[in-house]
Order: C-alpha cells, then sequence, then structure tokens
C-alpha cells in the first residue's frame, strides 16, 4: 500500500504539532517537547533550565501552554534539565501520568528530592545573610511538592510498544548516557517522531552501545557535542592519572565537580583501575555527594543497564570515603593532606563543590578538574574560560586554583557518535529539528548532516510550534 505520492510509508497523521519549550535558540537546558495530537497532548521531558540567570528566571515563569490540557509527560532519562521542571509543572495544574523506565523514574526521584532540599536551604541561607535581592528569598519548589509528583510516576519496560491513546503508542529505547536513558519513539497513525535524548557513547567503559532507531518521519535530535569529536576514553583516564599525579606532585589535592548519575560512577571506576594498576599513588578518595551515594546504590540494583559487575562494583567503592553528613564537609575542605573529591555540582551550580571552593579557591597547589558538559552562563563555564574571581553564597572570593579538563569522559556522543546512531535510518525524514545545543554546536551538527547523510533540518526557537502534518 502507497499514498499519494507513492510512498510505502503510512498516510501522514492530521494535525500533530511539536512546540519547542526548552533546549532550543541555542540552549541546551530545559528540554520539553509539547507533542499535539487530535486525541491526547504529550510533553516529552520537563527539565530545568540551568545556566546564566536570564535562562534559570524561565523557570518562574509558566510555558505559553494550558498546562492542565497535557494528558502524559514522558521521560527520556532523569537529568536535572530533562526532569528538574515536573514539581513546578505539578504546581501550574498538571495532573496527568508521568512515564519511563524504573531506573529513570529512581533517579528523577533522588535529583528532585535533593534539588528541592538544596533550593530550600539557599532560600533560608539568603534569608539570614541578606544576599538575595528577593524578599523574602523562596525555592522554586519543596520537598512536599516533589511527594506530589513522584506520586505521578508510572514505569514502563524498555523496548516494548506501549498504547497511550487509539492511534498513539510509544516505545522507550536504550540509549547510553546514563543507567535508565532512553530515546523515545510515538507512533501516531503510521507516522513515526524519534525524540533522541541525550545520546551515549558507543564506546564506553560503563555502559552498554546505544540502541538505534530504523526509522524517523520527524526527528529531534540533540547537539550538545554536535561540532567535536571526543578523545578516546581510554586516552583521558590516562590524562586523568597525569592531573591526578601533577596535582600531588605539588602537594595539592584535586576538586572535581560531578554530576551524581554515571559520571561520578565513571569517575569512580576509572580512579579505582589507575590505582589498581599502580598508575596513581594511594591517597583519600571522598565521594562527597549524598545523591552520587544513593544513585550508586542503584547501580547495584540496575544490573542490565550497565558494564560493572556486582564484585567489580564491591571492590570500586571500598576505596572511597563517603561522606553523608555537611560536618564532614566543613572538615575536609580544611584539611591539607592531598587526596580527590568528587562533589556535586557537575557545573558547579550549587551543591558541595561550592563549599570546598569557598574555602579553597585561593590555593594554587589545588585542582579543579572539569570532566562534563559547562553551560553558558554556569560558574563552571566562567572559571573553565579563565575567571579569577567565584562568587559564592553571596560573597566574592579570589579563584587561583589549576584548571584542568578532560571532555573524554563526557557522557554525551560527539559528533562522530551522533551521525554513528543515526546509520539506521535509511529514507530521509521529512522534518529534521537539531535541538539541546549551543548555536555553534547545532549549526556545526546541521552542516555534517546534510554533508554526510543529505538531510536538511532545522534549528527551532524557543516556544516555537511546528505543524508537522
Amino acid at each position: 500500500m502507497t499514498n499519494q505520492q507513492g510512498d510505502p510509508r503510512p498516510p501522514t497523521a492530521i494535525g500533530v504539532s511539536i512546540q519547542f519549550l526548552g533546549a532550543s535558540s541555542g540552549i541546551v537546558t530545559g528540554s520539553k517537547y509539547l507533542v499535539r495530537t487530535p486525541g491526547i497532548n504529550i510533553l516529552v521531558d520537563c527539565g530545568l533550565f540551568q545556566g546564566d540567570k536570564r535562562s534559570r528566571a524561565l523557570n518562574w515563569e509558566a510555558p505559553p501552554v494550558d498546562v492542565a490540557g497535557i494528558d502524559l509527560v514522558l521521560l527520556t532519562h532523569g537529568h536535572l534539565d530533562h526532569t528538574g521542571f515536573l514539581p513546578r509543572l505539578v504546581n501550574l495544574g498538571f495532573k496527568g501520568r508521568i512515564l519511563a523506565t524504573g531506573p529513570t523514574l529512581k533517579i528523577a526521584e533522588i535529583i528532585l528530592k535533593d534539588t528541592a532540599k538544596i533550593q530550600e536551604e539557599e532560600a533560608e541561607r539568603a534569608n539570614r545573610e541578606g544576599y538575595s535581592k528577593h524578599l523574602p528569598a523562596k525555592p522554586l519548589y519543596d520537598l512536599k511538592d516533589v511527594e506530589r509528583t513522584a506520586a505521578l510516576f508510572e514505569e514502563i519496560t524498555e523496548g516494548e510498544w506501549i498504547t497511550l491513546a487509539a492511534t498513539i503508542k510509544a516505545r522507550f529505547q536504550y540509549v547510553g548516557h546514563i543507567i535508565g536513558a532512553t530515546f523515545i519513539e510515538l507512533d501516531i497513525a503510521g507516522e513515526r517522531i524519534v525524540l533522541s535524548g541525550d545520546v551515549g557513547r558507543k564506546e564506553d567503559i560503563l555502559l552498554h552501545p546505544p540502541k538505534r532507531p530504523e526509522r524517523a518521519d520527524v526527528l529531534l535530535i540533540e547537539s550538545t557535542y554536535g561540532d567535536r569529536v571526543h578523545i578516546g576514553e581510554e586516552d583521558a583516564i590516562r590524562q586523568l592519572a597525569d592531573v591526578v599525579n601533577e596535582t600531588i606532585a605539588r602537594g595539592g589535592s584535586m576538586f572535581i565537580p560531578s554530576f551524581a548519575v554515571e559520571r561520578t560512577q565513571l569517575l569512580m571506576l576509572a580512579l579505582w583501575r589507575l590505582l589498581e594498576e599502580g598508575s596513581i599513588p594511594r591517597i583519600p578518595m571522598v565521594i562527597d555527594s549524598p545523591m552520587g551515594v544513593s544513585v550508586l546504590d542503584l547501580f547495584h540494583h540496575s544490573r542490565t543497564w550497565h558494564k560493572l559487575a556486582p564484585e567489580e562494583c564491591t571492590r570500586m567503592c571500598a576505596h572511597f570515603r563517603r561522606t553523608m553528613r555537611f560536618q564532614e564537609t566543613l572538615q575536609l575542605r580544611k584539611d591539607n593532606e592531598p587526596k580527590i573529591v568528587i562533589a556535586g555540582s557537575g557545573m558547579v551550580t550549587g551543591g558541595r563543590i561550592l563549599n570546598y571552593l569557598e574555602y579553597r579557591a585561593g590555593n594554587t597547589k589545588d585542582t579543579l578538574l572539569f570532566v562534563g558538559y559547562q553551560a553558558e552562563g554556569t560558574k563552571g563555564r566562567a572559571l573553565l574560560e579563565g575567571a579569577t574571581t567565584l562568587r559564592v553564597y553571596g560573597k566574592v572570593v579570589p579563584f587561583k586554583m589549576q584548571v584542568r579538563c578532560i571532555d573524554g569522559l563526557s557522557a554525551h556522543g560527539d559528533q562522530r557518535d551522533l551521525l554513528w546512531w543515526l546509520e539506521l535510518v535509511k529514507d530521509p525524514p521529512r522534518k529534521v529539528f537539531i535541538v539541546h545545543g549551543e548555536k555553534d554546536a547545532a549549526l556545526a551538527f546541521r552542516k555534517s548532516l546534510l554533508e554526510q547523510r543529505g538531510w536538511e533540518a532545522e534549528l527551532p526557537v524557543l516556544n516555537e510550534q511546528v505543524n508537522i502534518s
């Protein structure tokens, strides 16, 4: 059977549109894509905007849509920039179901609770010390809001089609990146919409290679690293050894701002293997991230999602001191013995890494090592680009630490990985939208898609609504 154009694919569904409510217009964070159909409205991802003040201010604005009219939220994975707006959405009137894989829902709940707690604590501190222009300072949401949100969670099975409405199905497929992460396929009256989420790497020491789509009539593809190629993971681990040894030779300590999900566990694995082979000396290693510790426990119960064997995980964890109480952080930051500390948050936007930097930023012997993406407008991006001061808890401190960056440990696929991920899609999509990337990265990936696949692609504008049928 063919349609009027002779295309063997099913006829196009009528009255379907996509509205780009985040991670567009050169913004990497705040992923939200509203798919409107005649029978049901589906929001794919519901992320928090991060970065500069203008981006963060968007979190306080209601999206330009009827929130109560959204029927479902589908989550690609649990990172904050894909789930962090959920409690706010619920407060704005969302009452539908929130669907994702089991690990994604567990990670989302961990991250949302941690975020709510941090926001409550920071608002309390700002009010106590008087450094906020808002009187009183308030959290975007609190722990009670998170509990109301988690009550809407429903677990789905990875790799299986589920029915959402009479002519609408969805499938969540493994995509690497972090445990639980998937890309999402929507089948709407025979029309296939593919939303990539965050695509992991083809070769990863911790996670399996991503599954890949075989068909896409409409494609939304991330472009975080669409303009570059990472060094190999083994080369990156060798660089990690070099940075550790340089720091210890100076008599300093190394502090690594890290995302609690996957990146922290990858760093633990890399450091443990370097220690086991004698490439770095035996010094204290600390995980100062209660959320990272919680996610580590999840790794033990999510065996099919990663490569780490239970006995390897147990032996690795034995090398790391895991802190939970804030008092331990205050003690550790004053300890001048060489050590490695992995602490949240990954972009230095909050978390316990700020407590270390508040005290250690002026220490020229210490190293601040970045191993993940730093969004525009974040403290991490500013330090990576050479900032000599740092604003912490309302005060400005001189920054003199050694700064290093290793991009080969990213959980995001690079340009080569993204093109590989699309190789099985033989028929060109009718529409391709490049999202989740800064402007230069998105433009570079659009160029590579055109040159290597002959696919034309659009860069949607924030809040733009596009009719796709």
